[in-house]
């Protein structure tokens, strides 16, 4: 469902990707783990194109959006969770979530949104900016789903938020792809909610992938090392 082959991304003169390579099938959710300043969150930016690649490409469902705009990548398929979740703090949960169905086909928020995230029912008059770290970040979710995307993408979902939310966030995700059958790729430094979610984690060290492997096989000492700061 998505290809990356032989990726380049740079800023400027400073080369931050290097021929990096992976794949995620259908129905299948892959964690992308490394240390902050390795490539992470330039890795997501590259793939909704956000920042240009230097060389590579990037195909979703064989389809070629490697030198397609944004908005072109999510009319193809391609949803993203920004770093910080970026919610609209001034606009309603409503409102926010209703920024996310310009690509959709209907113009309404599914009932289905509000059943996988209850809590935004209850609080969809109140102002995003209103809401915990941790409602922001379901809410950032589920402005992604409503574009109706084949592939989903989250930067580090778990960050700053409250391990018993990170519970939640682990349960979500799993149920999104029971629900919608799409493929997530999230990055992440948490090593226990990574094995919740993943079935495949790959680790980024200095913008190329180190390791990667099947969960079930997965050597967590040596992930651990490499998330050691």
């Amino acid at each position: 469902m998505l290809d990356i082959r032989d990726l380049d991304v740079a800023y400027g003169q400073s080369q931050v990707i290097r021929g990096l390579s992976l794949k995620a099938e259908h129905n299948e959710t892959v964690a992308v783990m490394g240390r902050n300043g390795m490539g992470k969150t330039t890795l997501f930016k590259s793939l909704i194109g956000i920042l240009p690649v230097r060389g590579g490409a990037i195909s979703v469902d064989s389809v070629d959006v490697t030198r397609m705009p944004s908005h072109q990548r999510v009319e193809n398929g391609i949803a993203y969770v920004p770093q910080g979740r970026m919610i609209f703090p001034a606009l309603s949960v409503r409102e926010n979530i209703e920024t996310g169905l310009e690509t959709a086909r209907e113009k309404k928020i599914p009932d289905e949104i509000y059943s996988l995230f209850p809590v935004l029912f209850e609080m969809r008059n109140r102002k995003g900016g209103n809401l915990s770290g941790g409602q922001q970040q379901q809410l950032a979710i589920a402005r992604a789903l409503v574009s109706e995307p084949s592939v989903l993408l989250l930067d580090e979902p778990t960050e700053g938020i409250q391990p018993s939310i990170i519970k939640d966030i682990a349960r979500v995700l799993n149920e999104i792809r029971k629900l919608r059958e799409i493929t997530i790729i999230v990055s992440e430094q948490v090593l226990h909610f990574a094995l919740e979610v993943a079935d495949r984690i790959a680790v980024i060290e200095r913008g190329e992938i180190v390791y990667e492997g099947p969960r079930g096989d997965v050597d967590t000492a040596k992930i651990s090392q490499y998330l050691a700061v």
